[in-house]
């Protein structure tokens, strides 16, 4: 497989994209980029007097998504600086907006080449995106997503890095049905316009397990090494 290419994937919350952008960039060496990664440390390192800012993470905060125009400068710098060092991508939740998108393929195309940019839509419903969230948890340090199965009940440190387990405020049911209506609203008219553009959205269930989630998608993709 190209080393430099990007990998879009796109799904409500909870649809597990984390976890399948954290494996993809495992077994093809490719970065893993966490578009609310990203947004989180801008906030957290955001000057408190900033007024605009400080309205964007409130509304972040509630569910919300943040101003696209925000969002594709912060992603479209780190992107630059990915492709000049000869390294591939894989976005999981990125672009999710029309904005996002209709701003943001033209530079991947001329940053990593049309042929080298695929997209995959993990499909789940609502009542299992709640399902799954309102028990989502993460390691502190990293954001590794710690999977809701027995195995992990009970674990109080990230197998990966010893950071501490911690669950997000943005995972609460209410907060969680807001956001999978706006995924409806903003992100799903991406899967339409990257179509519309020629692209094939690749659609995998992503009800199912963990492991056979990532086999449909190397399947369905055709990822090889």
């Amino acid at each position: 497989m190209n080393a430099k290419q990007i990998i879009i994937l796109i799904g409500p919350p909870g649809s597990g994209k984390g976890t399948q952008a954290e494996m993809l960039a495992d077994k093809f060496g490719l970065f893993n980029f966490e578009t609310s990664k990203i947004i989180e440390e801008k906030f957290k390192n955001a000057d408190s007097s900033d007024k605009v800012i400080t309205a964007e993470k409130e509304n972040w905060k509630s569910g919300k998504l943040v101003t696209p125009r925000l969002v594709f400068e912060w992603i479209i710098d780190r992107v630059k600086e990915l492709a000049s060092e000869g390294k591939g991508i894989v976005f999981s939740g990125s672009p999710r907006t029309l904005f996002e998108v209709e701003n943001e393929l033209p530079i991947f195309e001329e940053l990593y080449g049309r042929e080298n940019i695929r997209a995959l839509n993990i499909k789940l419903t609502e009542e299992e995106s709640v399902k799954r969230n309102s028990k989502r948890r993460i390691c502190e340090k990293n954001r590794h997503p710690i999977p809701n199965f027995p195995e992990f009940e009970n674990i109080e440190k990230c197998p990966k890095d010893g950071s501490p387990i911690i669950t997000r405020f943005l995972d609460n049911a209410e907060t969680i049905k807001i956001r999978y209506q706006t995924y409806l609203e903003e992100t799903e008219p991406v899967l339409a316009f990257l179509k519309e553009k020629g692209y094939e959205v690749i659609e995998v269930n992503g009800e199912q397990p963990i492991e056979k989630v990532f086999e449909d998608i190397l399947t369905d993709a055709n990822l090889q090494m």
